[in-house]
């Protein structure tokens, strides 16, 4: 068997938008396009290289590397092991799973809780009803693709549709005004908040799950392995894209009846009155629930398979049971909590993850350089540390205030410039080298012969 069916390989693709999915990716989309206004689809332009482009080359990026291991390996094996530890940690227990079960609480159960109902015991009640399923889906890893691919992301699909047929219907106007910096550089705005979905780390963690859901299929050759997870790269890419257009259109319509709100939440439950009335609250809550519900359930299956394979005397199946728990106390610490804690953690390896999945996608060009790997990572690592310890106001003296003059600094993108200006370095330093290792290779093998 060298490929899919197209049934399998659309479960697949399903199952990879699912874990995209989360609620993060529900509420940032309609919020810039309330905020965007007519500027809308120049925004949603640069939005989607950062919340699709980069998190499907991330996913591909693994596949071709045979794991998030083995692509950091290429910088340093001291390197691959803490930055691999890093990423598991920050999008699994340390934020990613934790955010996913008190998002769906905080933007859609709480603001429609009595007032003498304590808000601590409706999350922790909550919180254990959704850590329980997702631990249920995650114990069985190799039966996702089913599970996610038939039942919860054609729900999630449909209830979305009928949110947009809603709209169609009962319009609620046209665009409003663009507001900030969406009305003079709508662009690089967009292209920003679609950095902020943090996705490009999740991808890191999910290429392991689509690798082994394409081998549940019965295809185990490693090259088809590869191409099915590019197709299905390229199919959850588009469902993304589709959903994205859907939510920033109804953001915009809104923007222009309800003027600005605090976040993108806020949009929804607008919209969502507007056109339904009070059933509209419970249809936001199914669909916010569901949405992290599906990603929390791919980070524990990540998470977990990732973490048994360091300790062989602690199976997948307590790992799950470790997160799933850990995760679970976390979330009730409440979402602000959570994000103050990690936010300036996930600051500073998102930039490095970018690059990584750059450098992934130019291999065969730069033939897998250890030069140009290690010396681009580092001098991206070191402005995005920088950069995430400046937020938390924590200053390292000249080295700071050079990293303020840097392009796009103050925009959180200091380190593109010279991490573009690392790998031109590099490489031509790297053609030389690699010209004069040739020679001696071929002299070697001469005087053995």
């Amino acid at each position: 068997m060298n490929k899919l069916s197209r049934k399998d390989l659309l479960l697949v693709s399903l199952m990879l938008f699912s874990l995209f999915f989360g609620a993060g990716n529900l509420i940032f989309p309609p919020f810039l396009g309330q905020s965007a206004g007519t500027e809308m689809w120049v925004s949603m332009l640069g939005f989607f290289i950062t919340a699709v482009g980069f998190p499907v080359l991330g996913v591909v990026a693994v596949a071709k590397s045979k794991g998030l291991y083995n692509l950091a390996n290429r910088v340093n094996p001291v390197f691959a092991s803490v930055f691999t530890v890093l990423i598991y940690l920050s999008i699994g227990p340390g934020l990613g799973i934790p955010r996913a079960g008190s998002l769906p609480f905080e933007m859609a159960v709480a603001p429609y809780l009595p007032a003498e109902f304590s808000v601590t015991l409706a999350r922790f009640l909550f919180t254990a009803v959704f850590f329980c399923v997702a631990y249920w889906l995650a114990l069985a890893p190799t039966k996702l693709v089913d599970r996610m691919g038939k039942v919860l992301t054609p729900t999630l699909l449909t209830l979305i549709a009928v949110i947009f047929v809603g709209s169609l219907i009962k319009p609620l106007g046209g665009y409003g005004e663009p507001t900030g910096d969406y009305a003079t550089t709508p662009f690089v705005k967009g292209f920003l908040e679609g950095y902020l979905t943090m996705d490009t780390i999740a991808a890191l963690n999910f290429g392991i799950v689509i690798a082994l859901a394409i081998k549940t299929k019965g295809l185990e050759e490693e090259k088809g392995v590869v191409s099915t997870t590019v197709k299905a790269g390229l199919i959850a890419g588009g469902l993304l894209v589709a959903i994205y257009s859907i939510l920033g259109h109804l953001g915009a319509m809104s923007g222009a009846v309800y003027g600005a709100t605090e976040n993108g939440a806020q949009t929804l439950t607008h919209v969502m009155t507007d056109i339904f009335g009070t059933p509209g609250a419970i249809l936001l809550a199914v669909v916010f629930t569901l949405a992290c519900l599906t990603t929390c359930v791919g980070l524990i299956t990540s998470c977990g398979q990732y973490f048994a394979s360091l300790t062989p005397k602690m199976s997948y199946k307590v790992w799950a049971t470790v997160l799933a728990f850990a995760s679970f106390t976390l979330a009730n610490m409440g979402l602000n909590q959570i994000l103050s804690i990690s936010v300036p953690i996930l600051n500073a390896i998102y930039p490095v993850a970018i690059m990584l999945i750059v450098l992934a996608m130019m291999n065969r060009f730069i033939n897998e350089s250890r030069l140009v790997y290690s010396v681009t990572i580092l001098v991206t690592g070191i402005i995005s540390v920088v950069d995430a310890l400046n937020q938390v106001n924590v200053r390292l003296g000249a080295l700071t205030t050079w990293c303020e003059y840097l392009p796009l600094y103050k925009q959180g993108l200091g380190w593109v410039t010279l991490a573009l200006g690392a790998i031109v370095v590099t490489v031509v330093m790297d053609k030389v080298f690699q010209l004069s290792t040739s020679n001696q290779t071929t002299t070697v093998k001469c005087v053995e012969e």
